[in-house]
């Protein structure tokens, strides 16, 4: 009787452990889908001028809309694109009408144009403001030799560039640049896996509660007579 009320004890105790994990990771999906469904409405908003005062987290994902002249000096950064390969990231100054000088990530060209010459000059580019998280303690110091980043570390570009710390992600730009594909905010790296969390824990907690009942009826079930 003893050695029965402790399997039904660990059998629902676990049981009920596993699935209280996965109606939490429910939550966290519904909490993330409703960020992710903000984030996306902020990037489709119409675009405004660029604020005078900015805060990389209030301003997040602003559409913007500025015109200045852009430098011919760049930052590449190595990124790969889906389809296409290994490519970079076009960083470029911009020194606006009112003077001051932002980053502009003009987008993705292949690893044989990196190296292309890039007129600079009057521009009008609409995109959306980022403050990109990609550096971590494994990131490897840029190649200033070569002109190869492995990250955009805003700060540092900022610096090397001698800008602002601001990077506005082009859409679209007027002129348009012939070997440069745009390559636009959106939602797609923000990582979501919490429905394969939450299907994990069940599964595991059937599992479980399966295995608890086959030990139950193990033992429940009579001996045979020598």
């Amino acid at each position: 009787m003893r050695r029965t009320l402790f399997l039904l004890i660990i059998g629902l105790g676990g049981a009920s452990i596993l699935i209280a994990l996965g109606l939490w990771q429910v939550q966290r999906l519904a909490w993330k889908q409703a960020i992710i469904s903000d984030i996306n409405a902020r990037i489709a908003a119409a675009p405004v001028d660029l604020p005078q005062a900015i805060d990389a987290t209030a301003d997040a994902y602003l559409p913007v809309t500025v015109s200045g002249l852009l430098d011919d000096e760049e930052i590449h950064v190595l990124v790969s694109k889906k389809d296409v390969g290994a490519g970079y990231r076009i960083i470029t100054p911009l020194e606006l009408n009112d003077g001051r000088r932002i980053l502009v990530d003009r987008g993705f060209a292949i690893a044989a144009d990196k190296d292309n010459e890039r007129a600079g000059g009057p521009a009008s580019i609409t995109g959306n403001l980022q403050w990109p998280q990609e550096t971590d303690g494994f990131t490897p110091a840029p190649d200033l030799a070569e002109n190869i980043w492995f990250a955009r570390d805003v700060p540092a570009m900022a610096q090397k560039l001698q800008t602002l710390p601001i990077l506005l992600v082009a859409r679209f730009s007027t002129p348009a640049d012939n070997d440069i594909s745009p390559l636009p905010v959106d939602t797609s790296r923000i990582p979501n896996d919490h429905l394969q969390y939450a299907i994990t824990w069940f599964s595991l907690a059937a599992i479980w509660l399966g295995m608890s009942l086959f030990f139950l009826r193990r033992r429940r079930a009579p001996k045979a007579e020598s």
